[in-house]
């Protein structure tokens, strides 16, 4: 080898281990990474399109934000949907959605005006596909805290405080 083959050889090890110590030194920490959006479904697309129609005749997203969008000519504290899947089952969504008055399931700290309405009129057919699609509503492991805190401060107006066994 010859003696200027030697002296590319030992600039390109040096730059090899300079590039190496200096994405080291300058990584963002798994924890800091962006994880993406958390909020996700698992309904199946025909549900998910029957519902959205649903969701948009019933004018849930005068109230309601859906996948981070609200309606920003309302200004009605009504809890975000994105991840509510999460944190109640279809089960419990289909008893609200027939109840003949939500509020005894769930209670609202809103103004009568502005408190859930009852989908008790509604067909047994269109309550389970609202109470299908809610519960699938999902969010990922890894802000589900974020969700339950959403939820608690817009029901009751008061600071979350995390138990300690979650």
């Amino acid at each position: 080898m010859r003696a200027g083959e030697k002296g590319i050889l030992a600039f390109l090890a040096v730059m090899v281990v300079g590039l190496i110590a200096y994405r080291s030194m300058h990584t963002v920490p798994v924890k800091d990474r962006d994880q993406g959006i958390p909020f996700y479904t698992t309904a199946a697309p025909e549900v998910k399109r029957k519902a959205e129609v649903l969701y948009k005749r019933l004018g849930c997203a005068d109230c309601h934000s859906l996948w981070m969008v609200r309606n920003m000519l309302e200004t009605v504290p009504a809890p975000a949907l994105d991840g509510i899947g999460s944190l109640r089952d279809e089960q419990w969504f289909y008893d609200y959605f027939s109840a003949k008055n939500p509020q005894a399931i769930l209670p609202s700290r809103l103004k009568p005006e502005f408190q859930m309405p009852s989908y008790a009129h509604l067909p047994d057919e269109e309550r389970h596909l609202l109470a299908s699609y809610m519960s699938s509503l999902k969010v990922k492991p890894w802000y589900l805290n974020e969700t339950k805190k959403a939820e608690y401060e817009k029901l009751t107006g008061k600071k979350y405080q995390a138990s300690t066994d979650e």
